[in-house]
């Protein structure tokens, strides 16, 4: 007997990333017939119109973010404030409560995905419909954070805690630094829209019916078993989720600069929307970049406190790099420049989005996480599946040097470096598997599945 086609409704953080993760999967659902209501905010939904590959099957639910004192007028993502207002748009996206219980109340959809909205479960559970907490940023970050066995609701986390991974965790390897412990002993009372963001995610992932997440058993496995008998829910596997091909052609003046420069010799670096650096690890970042003698392009937004790309860089630096080094301060296609012949090395913050498009390539990886899952990421893909390298940085102060961005590009690039040769063998071969033929297909047709048999 046929299956019947699902109606689910997405309801995602407001920043660019999630938005973006989440409507990935919506095509992949799309394409196999399945309705989607994609509910976001209203003038965000412009930027987004281009990436809706079956508008038959997604319908945009415009969403008005409410005010909120303190939030910049018009304020609808995180793209749109300073990393200290972050907490102010989850206090927005909290207040549109009652809309959206008038929304879900009438689409009646079968499901509801989420991820940060904690009080989204007991909300649809009132209207008869299924929730489903929807992880993009694999099963090992959230296994390691959020883990049951860390007692989060019965003491307040030590910087000890932290460093080591909670009882059972699947790997030794994913371990933190003193410095890295004490900024997730931070998150863990940093109040995120009046709440904990700990206690959010915990009652994200406990009130729910079921755990979604972006990966595959064959790299994730025993991360994913471990979630499923942390949390005692049923845990669905997305698979990759790949980015889909892009559809627009590079820009001329991109596609001229790049094309300037020799095969695999160029760095790319890009530590998406969000993240604004201090001046001077943004300074450290570019002479790093500056002192490997090779073509570079970095798409970075302003360091904190600096207005422009132009008024942060080191003295003299634009003229000792012109011609081969080029600082952008704006958006670029990312995906694009990834594949493009002449890019050979990607420095990136190990967002999930990011890593995708990534491992669908064959440039070499540099990791230089920023905050939270990123850090997680980035020592599971260094450590574990050991497809890149991370650059070192100091152990209780968080900082990395110009040398150590060189050297660890110059490990990854360096045709004679043993690491070298060891990380490019095993990003050839995850991408081999990504791209095996039906792998990413029978993921989601098993997902599919799955929802099937949680309809209430």
């Amino acid at each position: 007997m046929e299956e019947k086609n699902l109606h689910i409704a997405m309801y995602p953080w407001f920043a660019i990333s999630h938005l973006n993760a989440f409507l990935q999967l919506s095509n992949k659902l799309a394409e196999r017939g399945h309705k989607i209501s994609f509910l976001l905010p209203e003038k965000t939904q412009a930027k987004f119109e281009p990436f809706n590959l079956h508008k038959h099957l997604i319908n945009f639910v415009p969403v008005a973010v409410p005010f909120v004192d303190g939030l910049p007028p018009g304020t609808e993502t995180t793209a749109d404030v300073p990393n200290p207002l972050l907490p102010l748009v989850m206090t927005a996206m909290d207040l549109t409560e009652p809309a959206i219980e008038a929304i879900l109340s009438h689409l009646k959809p079968h499901f509801v995905f989420y991820d940060f909205t904690h009080w989204l479960p007991q909300l649809a559970h009132k209207l008869g419909i299924t929730a489903i907490r929807y992880c993009f940023v694999g099963s090992a970050t959230a296994g390691y954070l959020l883990s049951p066995e860390r007692k989060h609701s019965e003491k307040i986390l030590t910087e000890a805690d932290m460093m080591k991974p909670p009882p059972g965790f699947p790997s030794s390897i994913i371990k933190l630094s003193p410095h890295e412990a004490r900024g997730m002993v931070a998150m863990t009372v940093t109040e995120f829209g009046g709440i904990p963001f700990f206690k959010r995610q915990l009652l994200a992932y406990t009130l729910c019916d079921a755990i979604g997440i972006k990966t595959c058993k064959e790299i994730e496995g025993p991360y994913c078993d471990y979630i499923r008998s942390q949390f005692g829910k049923p845990v669905i596997l997305a698979g990759p989720v790949l980015p889909e091909p892009p559809r627009s052609v590079l820009e001329p003046k991109w596609e001229k600069l790049l094309g300037g420069f020799e095969a695999k010799s160029l760095i790319y670096c890009a530590f998406g929307s969000e993240c604004s650096m201090k001046k001077d690890q943004f300074q450290e970042l570019v002479l790093g970049f500056e002192i490997t003698g090779l073509p570079f392009l970095a798409a970075l937004k302003p360091p904190i406190g600096c207005d422009t790309i132009e008024s942060a860089l080191p003295e003299g630096f634009e003229d000792r790099v012109k011609g081969r080094g080029f600082v952008h301060g704006g958006w670029v296609q990312q995906q694009l420049i990834l594949n493009h012949p002449s890019v050979g090395c990607f420095v990136t913050h190990c967002g999930s989005s990011s890593l995708s498009e990534a491992m669908m390539t064959d440039c070499q990886l540099v990791f230089l996480p920023n905050v939270g899952d990123q850090i997680i990421q980035a020592k599971m893909m260094a450590g574990d599946l050991k497809v890149g390298v991370e650059v070192e940085k100091g152990e209780e102060d968080g900082l990395f040097t110009r040398e150590g961005v060189c050297r660890a590009v110059k490990t990854v690039m360096d045709e004679n470096s043993e690491v070298g040769k060891q990380v490019r063998d095993n990003h050839a071969k995850h991408t081999q598997f990504l791209r095996k033929q039906g792998l990413e297909s029978s993921y989601i047709d098993g997902f599919v599945l799955k929802l099937h048999g949680l309809l209430r």
